[in-house]
């Protein structure tokens, strides 16, 4: 619990100091856009570091099974089918652009992009880029969710539930947070699950909004 509040903590700062403008990324240039790269690989590298570490690294490899994928396609077919559901529940939202907002399954920067794009045909520019808004906020709260909920995630439904949680980020974002109260043996489940469900965004985004 005291690491889930120290993640809170520390995005509502930076939520404070963006706002108040005490910390302007883009007033760095190139450096300030890439900021969140730069953290990103600086994760990766230290969770590389501990995988190569780990004396029992072949021993994890060798655990893949072909049954591996179900992970992900259990992911995916769950955050079509809540989405759909929810848009029971917004009268405003037609089932196709909830199921398209759910499609972007964690990956805001991309699914955002793909649904303004590909909606503004049929709806205007305007609507599109609304929808386009609602996705980005929707994949974002998604993967906060994964950080900050992903201790209690793994308590109370097992290990795999912040794999699933977390969709496309598994193998990016939420892998370092996944890996410490999961244990080096979700890593092989991380990343096929991440792979997958990453490839599967722009297919289903496209497919949805074609409606």
């Amino acid at each position: 619990m005291k690491g889930t509040l120290s993640t809170l903590g520390v995005f509502v700062l930076g939520c404070i100091a963006g706002w108040s403008g005490l910390v302007d990324l883009d007033r760095l240039g190139k450096a300030g856009e890439n900021a969140s790269m730069i953290v990103l690989l600086i994760l990766m590298f230290l969770v590389g570091i501990s995988m190569g570490h780990n004396p029992d690294l072949k021993k994890i490899l060798k655990g893949i099974r072909p049954g591996i994928v179900l992970l992900p396609l259990v992911s995916i077919f769950g955050t079509l089918l809540f989405s759909a559901l929810a848009s029971l529940l917004i009268p405003a939202r037609d089932m196709t652009d909830c199921l398209a907002i759910g499609s972007g399954m964690g990956y805001y920067s991309l699914s955002s992009v793909l649904i303004a794009r590909f909606k503004e045909v049929s709806v205007g520019a305007q609507l599109a880029a609304e929808l386009g808004t609602v996705a980005l906020l929707t994949n974002i709260f998604r993967e906060i969710f994964t950080l900050i909920g992903t201790p209690l995630l793994g308590r109370w439904f097992g290990p795999f539930a912040p794999v699933a949680s977390a969709g496309a980020t598994a193998f990016d974002v939420c892998m370092p947070v996944i890996i410490r109260y999961g244990g080096d043996r979700i890593l092989p489940y991380a990343i096929v699950s991440g792979v997958l469900t990453d490839f599967s965004v722009p297919f289903l985004v496209s497919f949805f909004c074609s409606f």
